[in-house]
């Protein structure tokens, strides 16, 4: 069903904000959980769509999953290979990260089976973790064109590879990982710029013997993974909307409890601190394996940059508010190397482009990029074409706005951040559903 919001101009944002789990580390916990031995405990589970919907393959797949509260699951792991065939297609609803982890997850399993997903997942390309899982031995089969659904054929013996990937992809790394779980030798991933570390991270936590560097990982096959209890923090991606519409909004102050801040996430810390921003971290310390802080942020000019190259791996999900925060600073801000998000939900960079456009911003497309060139922003009706991301970076430009700004096909927001609406009003964000406005 299609939804919309409006949103803006805004006022000054004030309080203390505790934003949802971290999709990524909720991702990696269940699947680990459920081929471990043993029972484990997740706490701080993100109970979006994405994540639910991984739960539920994973219960398809014969693991018992019990969730006695909000944001907490039981799993009663099965072992490495106490999977069960499933009796029907799995479904990753809208959740590329599920897709492309089990693909590798469940490619050296012993029975066949199918991944599919919703219209949107449906379109997004596959074949660049189909690839090196063939090298591995695996047989996968996608529709024309290298898009889901993905028929898995069980029974190969994997074999370990050492893969270079063409392109920096945490995703594309995991199911290679994942895939060496359960293969012959030591599979090594090396990338040309290190991606988060997630997967790496959670495997040592759960007792796998693998060894990791920035840009590089090795994992041996034949081991076993022990039950562990997980915290998870805060997600940094969810976050990051209030951090820049903080940073953006006169006379505001706002702090975030428990934000994780895996260094391989964090880019756009970096990026807009080099732009001007005032963000201090308070109550640093380790939450799940993963380091967490407190982020007081305060309004602050922000100038518009050449981003760091070296950054962009590192902040690949947070491109459409970091546009945001270009098209709201003072001068021209360069964004190159981000060719990736042409394959997310929807082209980010297009929609972006589209979107700020209509705003009135100054905005030039590059195949890997954009020219943001910071100015007022008026109002007007921007299609999210259905990607999160997107939706809730336009919520935040229209408190920037001079009149309230249309945000369509807002409905997958719910698939990250269930909540986002509340909690935005909460601290002072102007953004409520159409029929509410």
């Amino acid at each position: 069903m299609s939804m919309d919001w409006i949103a803006g101009p805004g006022t000054a944002l004030h309080g203390t904000l505790e934003v949802p789990g971290d999709k990524s580390v909720s991702h990696r916990a269940i699947m680990l959980a459920a081929i471990a031995d043993g029972v484990s405990r997740i706490e701080g589970f993100l109970e979006g769509e994405d994540t639910r919907a991984t739960a539920a393959v994973f219960q398809q797949l014969g693991v018992g999953i019990e969730a006695p509260d909000q944001g907490v699951r039981i799993v009663h792991g099965v072992g490495i290979d106490g999977l069960r065939a499933p009796v029907a297609p799995l479904d990753c609803g809208n959740a590329g990260t599920a897709m492309r982890l089990l693909a590798g997850l469940l490619c050296g399993q012993d029975f066949d089976c199918e991944l599919v997903g919703d219209v949107s997942l449906s379109k997004r390309p596959m074949r660049r973790v189909i690839e090196p899982l063939e090298r591995m031995n695996a047989r996968i089969s996608a529709a024309e064109g290298g898009v889901p659904p993905l028929q898995i054929h069980g029974g190969s013996q994997l074999t370990a590879i050492d893969y270079t990937c063409e392109v920096p992809s945490a995703q594309v790394k995991s199911a290679l990982l994942l895939a060496g779980l359960r293969a012959r030798g030591e599979t090594i991933v090396r990338e040309p710029q290190p991606t988060r570390d997630y997967s790496e991270r959670m495997l040592a936590a759960f007792g796998w013997p693998i060894q990791f560097a920035p840009g590089i990982a090795r994992l041996p096959g034949g081991h076993r993974l022990r039950a562990t209890d997980v915290v998870v923090p805060a997600d940094f991606s969810s976050a990051a909307f209030f951090i820049v519409a903080a940073t953006l909004v006169p006379g505001s102050l706002l702090t975030l409890k428990g934000v994780g801040l895996n260094p391989r996430r964090t880019g756009l810390l970096h990026v807009l601190r080099a732009m001007g921003a005032d963000i201090v971290e308070h109550n640093r310390s380790e939450c799940g394996g993963e380091p967490v802080a407190d982020l007081v942020v305060r309004h602050a000019a922000l100038r518009g940059i050449e981003v760091p190259v070296a950054h962009v791996a590192d902040m690949i999900d947070e491109f459409p508010i970091l546009f945001i925060a270009a098209a709201c600073a003072q001068g021209t801000t360069r964004v190159r190397g981000a060719a990736e998000l042409r394959v997310k939900e929807s082209d980010r960079i297009a929609t972006m482009a589209a979107g700020l456009a209509q705003l009135g911003v100054r905005i030039v497309e590059t195949p890997d990029g954009a020219d943001i060139q910071g100015g007022p922003v008026s109002g007007g009706q921007i299609d999210s074409h259905g990607d999160h991301r997107v939706a809730m970076a336009f919520a935040v430009a229209a408190q920037l706005s001079r009149e309230k700004v249309r945000i369509t096909d807002v409905a997958n927001v719910a698939t990250s951040f269930p909540g986002f609406v509340a909690r935005a009003q909460a601290v002072g964000l102007q953004v409520a559903p159409a029929g509410a406005a």
